[in-house]
């Protein structure tokens, strides 16, 4: 696996364009606190050098890590904002966000414990959970040769984590105009989401997120239109009407392990997986977009580090705290 073997330092240089294009503010609408890259300068200057040793040494182990861990960073910063609160287990009275339907997949929690547990013992009560999948979330699309940026920092850890809201989430069978709507009421605009959308690149969907495109999609279609049909055909035989392998599924682009653009070429075929990602390619809206993040690489990276910066000043809190282990309340 030779695209993880950057080290820290070099991969903030390799990078250091785009870091230099993403000059932005640090407080953006829906945030109440404010953020820095430089917050633990002082108090932990090789927080982020902890973090990177450890998810690269994870993500060696196992190849799924990087897509299970920028997932994790969208599916906790969509609920509550980025506190940490997908973190968070479930008690005897509070089924927590983890626990909640759209998040039953989401895995590699150990990481970020694992990074934790060596913070608290270098800097002890000073990083944030938050903190920390922000900066996983950057580590991880970097070691697969996507974009690095400079992540704000200084988010404080929720206390509040609950199942039935995860319902909010966006949805693999969302058209476009609820997408928008969604991603609107975070502060975030139609450019970032298709730029998130390109998270995609990374990912593997099992059969049951896509499957209902494929069979019995309409009276009028037993597949949806939109997707290529020779595409369809491959997929049919992976994901059968009677699937009885649960593990079955297709990987979203056709290079999981590298971070690119070939999730954007792919819905300009008619391939994308998820009904939401082809949607995009419906839509006026978006269209134009998917296409130009489709032809210039370049472009999409730019755009998609900007977006996680957005999207990492979502909901960020003033009154959390730091929490001492990241799956319960101090």
């Amino acid at each position: 696996m030779a695209k993880l073997s950057i080290s820290f330092s070099q991969s903030k240089m390799i990078m250091s364009t785009i870091v230099a294009y993403i000059l932005i503010l640090s407080v953006v609408p829906f945030s109440e606190a404010v953020l820095s890259a430089h917050y633990y300068d002082q108090t932990c200057p090789q927080a982020e050098n902890i973090i990177y040793q450890t998810v690269r040494n994870a993500s060696i182990y196992d190849p799924k890590v990087p897509a299970r861990l920028l997932r994790m960073f969208f599916h906790d910063c969509f609920i509550r904002g980025c506190d940490a609160s997908l973190l968070l287990d479930s008690t005897a009275g509070n089924k927590a966000e983890k626990d909640g339907p759209p998040n039953i997949s989401v895995r590699s929690f150990y990481v970020i414990d694992d990074a934790k547990t060596k913070l608290e013992k270098a800097c002890p009560h000073t990083v944030s959970c938050a903190d920390v999948i922000a900066i996983a979330a950057r580590d991880v699309v970097a070691m697969s040769q996507g974009p690095w940026w400079n992540v704000l920092k200084g988010r404080k850890d929720g206390r509040v984590s609950l199942a039935n809201e995860t319902i909010n989430l966006p949805s693999p069978f969302s058209n476009t105009s609820t997408l928008i709507k969604s991603f609107a009421k975070r502060g975030l605009g139609v450019k970032d989401l298709v730029a998130l959308s390109g998270g995609h690149t990374l990912g593997f969907s099992h059969c049951s997120s896509f499957s209902a495109r494929l069979h019995n999609f309409s009276t009028e279609n037993f597949s949806d239109p939109s997707i290529n049909s020779e595409f369809a055909m491959n997929l049919k035989k992976k994901c059968p009407i009677h699937n009885k392998d649960h593990n079955a599924g297709e990987f979203l682009d056709s290079t999981s392990s590298t971070f690119d653009n070939d999730y954007y070429k792919r819905i300009t075929m008619g391939k994308g997986v998820f009904g939401s990602d082809q949607a995009l390619y419906g839509d006026q809206r978006t269209r134009s977009i998917v296409d130009s993040f489709a032809k210039d690489r370049n472009l999409f990276f730019s755009e998609f580090a900007i977006s996680m910066v957005k999207l990492g000043n979502v909901g960020v809190i003033e009154n959390g705290e730091i929490r001492v282990k990241c799956s319960i309340v101090n």
